[in-house]
């Protein structure tokens, strides 16, 4: 088995600027610099033959680049009970029309559907036990964060193995 996920890949100069916010809050695993992107479908655990019904579905899709803006931080759960801190990525009509393509090409090779509301985002930290205080304090500080929009030239399968996600294909937008 291979657990896999669809994702916009980050310039370095974002993936920099956002690393040098990883930190302040206690017990909480910081994503590396090099594995911050923007999901766009979660796959999980396939087979490994699949692999190539995956690649064969994302590979037929029709997309123009287009330009994203990170903005803003946030948090999943509540704040004394957060298990994941983020910096919010501006929904364009673009963003969500890729992750909808992809969805239905996923679908109609056989996976199911994702069963989570599209929320673009990049996840800077997975917390266990975290101080509401601590996370409280961070997103007073990081809250109005924003990056210089960006082009979207391509997207990217990726397997997740442990700490590392490792590019299985990627696909350029035309």
């Amino acid at each position: 088995m291979i657990r896999l996920f669809v994702a916009l890949p980050l310039p370095d100069d974002v993936r920099t600027r956002l690393a040098a916010l990883c930190t302040g809050i206690d017990g909480a695993r910081w994503v590396a610099a090099e594995n911050l992107h923007i999901t766009l479908r979660f796959i999980g655990d396939v087979q490994e033959d699949r692999g190539e019904d995956i690649v064969a579905a994302l590979d037929a899709l029709p997309f123009e680049p287009f330009s994203v803006t990170l903005s803003g931080a946030g948090h999943f759960g509540t704040v004394a009970k957060a298990h994941s801190i983020w910096i919010g990525v501006e929904r364009t009509p673009e963003i969500a029309a890729l992750h909808e393509k992809i969805d239905r090409a996923l679908i109609r090779a056989g996976f199911p559907p994702e069963g989570r509301k599209f929320l673009p985002h990049v996840t800077l930290a997975r917390l266990k036990r975290a101080r509401g205080h601590h996370v409280r304090s961070w997103l007073e500080a990081n809250g109005a964060f924003f990056a210089l929009p960006f082009a979207a030239g391509s997207f990217v399968l990726y397997e997740s193995r442990q700490v590392h996600y490792l590019p299985v294909a990627e696909f350029p937008l035309p």
